[in-house]
């Protein structure tokens, strides 16, 4: 019984960890990682779509809401003016389906 709990605790806890709730910050100091945006979509570690609604984000798949107060967010970012400065680099795409991880090397960066 306790093992069922426990189990269920960390997949409830695992999930809402992988969302993609993004503020962006504007100081460094405040940031978990640091992303360039790219001009070009094989350029990426990851393909990010701007979803306008928060139940839309699934896990770590490159769909982000951004909410307007850090307290709100899972992971806050600073856009870097220079690629050498970026932990991550991102291109937005179109359309959802385009979404995803070309480095998956980097996902833990999410998580």
């Amino acid at each position: 019984m306790k093992n069922s709990l426990l189990l269920i605790i960390a997949l409830l806890l695992s999930t809402s960890l992988s969302s993609q709730k993004v503020f962006s910050t504007c100081k460094s100091h405040l940031a978990d990682i640091k992303v360039f945006i790219v001009n070009q979509g094989y350029q990426a570690d990851l393909k990010v779509f701007k979803v306008n609604q928060e139940y839309e984000i699934k896990g770590n798949q490159g769909l982000w809401f951004f909410v307007d107060q850090k307290y709100m967010s899972e992971k806050k970012i600073l856009f870097v003016d220079y690629q050498y400065q970026a932990d991550l680099m991102v291109y937005f795409v179109d359309y959802k389906y385009q979404a995803g991880w070309k480095n998956s090397a980097k996902k833990y960066l999410l998580y």
